[in-house]
Parts: C-alpha cells; sequence; structure tokens
C-alpha cells in the first residue's frame, strides 16, 4: 500500500484540515499519515480558537515518519507561521517526492489560519520545493501581489509562481462569479495550460473543499499517476464530493470523502486547452 502525508492542522469539527485530508486518502486507498501543525477549535460556524504546536515537535512528527516509512508524497495545508515553514521546508528538502502545498491562509468564515509575515516564507523556502501548488484566487494573489479579474491576469500570476521553482500552479476558480460552472486553470512548467470544468453545484456544505482537493491530488500522486492524470481525477473527486455533500451542523457543512468510489465513473470533467 503506498504511503502518504499531511503536514497541517487539526480541524476539531472534521470537516477540514487533517481530518479531510486523512479520510480522503482513506476513500482512495493509500495508508495516510500525519503531521500536526496546530490545532484549532472550530465547527460549521468558524474557528473560535488557534493552538499552534511548538516547531521542535512538528520536527520530531516528521522525523519519525521520514524514518519508519517509504513516503510516496506529501501535502501541506495550514501551517501558521514561518517558523513551522521553514522547519518543513529544511526537512522537505532532503525527500525526492512529490509535494504539494495547498496554501491555506484564510478559513472559510474569515479567520487567519497564516501570520502575515508568514507569506514570504511559504513564498520563498517552501514553494520552490513544490511540484504543484493548490492555491484559490485570493490566495493566489496574495503569494503574488497582482489582481485577477480576467484570465490574462490569472496566467500572468500563475506565471509569476511557476518562476520560483513551483511545476504546476491550479488556480481554483471557485471565487469566480460563473452562475454555471466551477472552472479551475491548470498551468505547466512545460508552457502547457488547460481548464477543467464542471457544472457548479449550489450549496453552502462546501468547508474543506480546498483541503480535501490537495489530499486527493496528493494521494493520486502518491499511487504513481502521472501528474495530469491526477490533477483531473482529484478535480472529480472533490466535484463528487460536493456533489454528495453532509448537512452537519447549522453554518458550512462538509464535504462527502466517501462519495467518489461509489460515484466515480458518472462524473465527466470537461478539460479545454487553453
Amino acid at each position: 500500500m503506498h504511503i502518504v502525508t499531511t503536514i497541517a492542522g487539526s480541524d476539531s469539527g472534521g470537516g477540514a484540515g487533517i481530518q479531510a485530508d486523512l479520510k480522503t486518502f482513506q476513500e482512495l486507498e493509500v495508508f495516510g499519515t500525519s503531521v500536526i501543525t496546530a490545532l484549532t477549535a472550530q465547527n460549521t460556524l468558524g474557528v473560535t480558537g488557534v493552538c499552534p504546536i511548538d516547531v521542535s515537535f512538528i520536527k520530531k512528527q516528521l522525523e519519525a515518519l521520514v524514518e519508519d516509512f517509504p513516503i510516496a508524497a506529501i501535502k501541506t495545508g495550514m501551517l501558521y507561521s514561518s517558523e513551522i515553514i521553514t522547519a518543513i521546508a529544511h526537512k522537505i528538502r532532503e525527500l525526492n517526492i512529490p509535494l504539494i502545498v495547498d496554501p491555506v491562509m484564510i478559513a472559510k468564515g474569515g479567520e487567519s489560519l497564516l501570520q502575515p509575515e508568514a507569506i514570504d516564507a511559504l513564498r520563498s523556502t517552501l514553494l520552490p520545493l513544490a511540484t504543484v501548488v493548490t492555491p484559490n484566487i485570493p490566495e493566489a494573489e496574495t503569494l503574488t501581489g497582482r489582481s485577477i479579474h480576467h484570465f490574462e491576469d490569472m496566467k500572468e500570476v500563475a506565471q509569476s509562481l511557476l518562476q520560483l521553482g513551483v511545476q504546476c500552479v491550479i488556480i481554483k476558480g471557485g471565487h469566480l462569479a460563473d452562475p454555471l460552472y466551477a472552472i479551475d486553470y491548470v498551468f505547466l512548467k512545460n508552457g502547457r495550460s488547460f481548464s477543467m470544468q464542471s457544472p457548479r453545484i449550489q450549496t453552502k456544505n462546501t468547508h474543506g473543499t480546498g483541503c480535501t482537493f490537495s489530499a486527493a491530488l496528493t494521494a493520486f500522486l502518491g499511487q504513481g499517476f502521472a501528474l495530469e492524470n491526477a490533477i483531473i481525477e482529484a478535480k472529480k473527486f472533490i466535484q463528487l464530493a460536493i456533489m454528495y455533500n453532509l448537512s452537519i451542523g447549522n453554518g458550512h457543512g462538509p464535504t462527502n470523502h466517501f462519495a467518489y468510489q461509489q460515484h466515480k465513473e458518472a462524473c465527466e470533467v470537461i478539460i479545454h486547452e487553453t
């Protein structure tokens, strides 16, 4: 069985963070391991507290995994501080495996999950090691200092991220105003780019979508999927997770991490070269 690792925060509500990642890994039949960077007190209504883990203990968690397991791929989520980012990057630099960076900055309810001064460390220390970075539009704007209003802006933002050393940039289009389609844009270091289009699902139950998408991508890459195939399958995974979402709690409920295996044959993602 392939072994993959998530380095992220804990979501006590179970919809995002390492909880979402491990559920996704289970659905995709890879063995999930974890490094917890922070504890959050949260539910579907929002985050009420954040407790970062001591950097030395974060390093111990990752070292324990690397010493014993042949890890096939790693993803990062909530990293919270520049100290945590630097420590994680130092260890990952020694490994020659796919790294998926989900640059988590803001919770669904608007709470900050990354200290402002940590953005530079994320950009300069971790992104150069990344196989794939998966920002949504606000995160992509923050990482590059550029605004995105149309596709040409998106191409320029992606190019600036690729110049940092990232091999592939996926800009998630959930924040776009298109009422009919959810469109994500993929930019590869070799110059190819394409969009992935699927019907937009009208629901408030979208907590943890970014975590879940990047976890699915990590699982597929860990199993040896070619990069473009892994990206498309991860898009199918999150599309089905949103389609069969769970009405749990009184706010933004979670997606359904166990919909893919049952419904994947009926899910279509439309690819357009850009």
